[in-house]
């Protein structure tokens, strides 16, 4: 699967069956070579115009299942959410 083609599903949080949104970015590690986590926009500065207030960045090991249309996940989101830095 490609970068591109990861970021068009949406991701759905099966803990409370909320769309999360779409991945927009991933997290490597470049030793190991595979992938830490998955980064997705939450929110945005007036109308997305200026950014994304926060984001969400899920680890891997919480992805339970990745369909054609959608990447479904089991976490808390209050966890995960990551203020965005400008």
């Amino acid at each position: 699967m490609r970068l591109c083609e990861l970021g068009e599903k949406e991701v759905i949080n099966l803990c409370n069956c909320k769309r999360l949104g779409c991945v927009n970015d991933l997290i490597f590690d470049e030793c190991k070579g595979c992938i830490e986590a998955i980064v997705i926009p939450v929110g945005g500065r007036f109308c997305g115009f200026f950014g994304h207030a926060s984001e969400l960045v899920i680890p891997f090991e919480c992805i339970k299942k990745m369909g054609p249309d959608c990447i479904m996940v089991e976490i808390c989101e209050e966890k995960f959410l990551k203020s965005c830095k400008d």
